[in-house]
This record gives C-alpha cells, structure tokens and sequence, in this order.
C-alpha cells in the first residue's frame, strides 16, 4: 500500500464537543490541522484551547478557503449552520465532515447535494456511535461473517445526559439542532442501515416530545422510530433522561437479532458489571460469551483520509450519508405531523 500525501484540514464551527474527537482522531491518523474558526465564544471553547493548544485561532474562516494546501474542513457548528459551512467549503474546493446532524431541514439536504455533485467533493457525516466505538466495528465484522445468521432486527438505544451547565442556549431551540430525531436518532438509523444491509428504509412510526421541560418549549427530550427494510426492522429509542449516577454520558446500547443469534452492545458501560467500555455479548449455537473488542478498529478516519487522497468512498457511500439525513428528517417530519 503506497504512502499517503501529506493531508492538510481546518476546524469550523466549535459549537458541539464532539469537535475534540473529530480534530483529534485526524490528527491520530497522520493529518495537520492548520487553525480553526469559530463564531464568538461557545463553552465548547475553553476545552478546545486546553486540548489543543498550538492549534491557532484565526479571525474569518475564508482564509481556509482561500488556502489552497487546505484539503479537508471538519465541523461542528450549531447543527441549523452546518448545511451551510459545508456548501461554502465544497464550492473553495474542499473536502467536508459535519458532525451529525448534517442537516436539519429537507432544504438544507438538497441544497448540500447540490452542492456535493457539483463539485465533486466530500461530504460525509461523522456518526461518531458507529465510528468511534469498537464493538460496533466487531458487531459489524460478525453479522457479515454470519455469526448470527440474517439479519432481523436491531433495538438501538440512545440516552444521553442533559448537563445544562455546560449547554448553550441554541441546544433548547428546535429550529437550531433540528429536533431530537434529526440529532440523535441519526446515529441509530446509521447503524439499522449497516447491520441490515440496506440502502433505504420506511419510516413506519414516529414520536418526539417534551416529557420534562416545560420551561423550554421548543426543546424534545424523548424520541422513537420504527423502520422497516425487507424483511428487516429496527426500533430506536433516544432521549435526554440519563442520570448522574451513571459514570458516563449515556448507557448506549445496541441489539442486533438474527435468525442463528444474538448480539447486544453495551457501549460505554456495562451497569454493575465489567469496567470500561466496548462490550459486546454474542448468543449463538454454541452458547453466550463475551467477546473482547479491544483490538477492533477504528477505520473512518484511516479510510477518510485515503479517500481524500484517491477520490474513492471506503469510509462512508456518499449515497449512504444522504439516505441516513433523509431518514431522519423525515422521523422529524412525522413525528411532528408534517410527513
């Protein structure tokens, strides 16, 4: 395998801390990032500062465009923005990761692939639920090795912590991050599109609501989706309701039913069981066990910046990233009474 070029990206947009994963894991895969943009002083800021300290601000974000040696833009703006950060940096000639959502509105999904296809460039959407959890990478490697036989259905579980002190105020607004299935549950529609082996899905249920906040009216706390591909269905459940007892940010949790088997992921805890992170549980013929993911990959990134260098699509179908944002907005739209 030949060496790659050197890879040159910029960050714009630090308004999500899933930025600090994305800039980091770029960086652990060999790439330089040149600076970073941001709009006024987002609480995500302090940290970024504080993790990477040499990587310098600059005061207007079209002096990435405008640079030439700058291949790729990561983002991870008020999701309302992304749609647009990316048509700015496709049309300068750039390669594109949002952080998910991609985009919050059918508007902003056509215009990107509009965008996308005439240019010619990158956009691909960083579902960092599938990318930067090593069960997943395994769960994938077994159902396509057949260890529990075709694909069924999969339950995919997303709680996530509230922590209001550290949230700005466009986290509440609706018309900001899109609603919660625009946001969240886009990560399990990935995923149920992954293990089932499809290229689209039907929406077949749809809720988002405001169970506990009533003095946020346009925010939603609890979300569900049911989907259906073949002979394949999926149930997703997400929602803003962990508790601080739990030592992390959410118990992600992921089942996958086959006709030979079982697989369930427990993500980032297993509740008063293992430490760490990572675990996954198969049931087949053969009995249970519990199968070490430690030495499972992580390949977005590696394949990303291949992908970049050789204009190929090994860390994620261009298609693929357009049908997950699509499904999601159209959850949104049902849940809401629109589709």
């Amino acid at each position: 395998m030949s060496a790659l070029p050197p890879l040159k990206f910029a960050a714009v947009g630090l308004d999500h801390r899933h930025i600090y994963d994305q800039v980091q894991s770029l960086l652990d895969v060999g790439a330089e990032c040149v600076g970073y943009w941001t709009e006024g002083s987002p609480k995500t800021l302090e940290g970024f500062a504080k993790r990477f300290p040499s990587i310098p601000r600059v005061d207007d974000r079209r002096r990435f465009y405008d640079d030439r040696s700058i291949e790729l833009v990561t983002c991870a703006a008020i999701p309302w923005d992304r749609a647009g950060h990316a048509i700015e940096a496709m049309r300068a000639g750039k390669d594109f990761m949002s952080d998910k959502p991609g985009a919050t509105t059918f508007g902003q999904l056509d215009a990107v692939r509009a965008a996308q296809q005439a240019t010619g460039r990158i956009w691909t959407v960083n579902f960092t639920e599938r990318f930067e959890v090593r069960a997943v990478t395994r769960a994938l490697e077994l159902a396509r090795d057949g260890a529990i036989g075709q694909v069924v259905q999969t339950v995919g579980l997303g709680p996530h912590r509230e922590n209001r002190s550290l949230r700005d105020p466009w986290f509440y607004d609706k018309s900001k991050y899109g609603g919660i299935l625009v946001d969240i549950a886009s990560h399990q529609i990935d995923q149920f599109l992954m293990f089932a082996g499809a290229t689209d899905a039907e929406i077949t249920l749809a809720r988002a609501l405001n169970v506990a906040h009533p003095g946020d009216p346009a925010y939603e706390d609890f979300g569900e989706i049911a989907l259906a591909s073949g002979s394949a269905s999926g149930y997703i459940r997400v929602d803003w309701f962990t508790p601080d007892g739990l030592p992390t940010w959410g118990d992600g949790r992921l089942f996958v039913y086959g006709t030979k088997g079982t697989i369930e992921l427990r993500k980032y805890v297993d509740v008063a069981g293992r430490p760490g992170k990572d675990h996954l549980f198969l049931v087949d013929g053969q009995g249970m066990r519990h199968v070490d993911c430690s030495d499972a990959g992580l390949p977005y990134y590696a394949n990303l910046r291949r992908d970049i260098a050789e204009r190929t699509e090994t860390a994620m179908p261009q298609a693929h990233a357009y049908k997950v944002c699509e499904l999601a907005l159209r959850a949104q739209a049902m849940a809401s009474g629109a589709y």
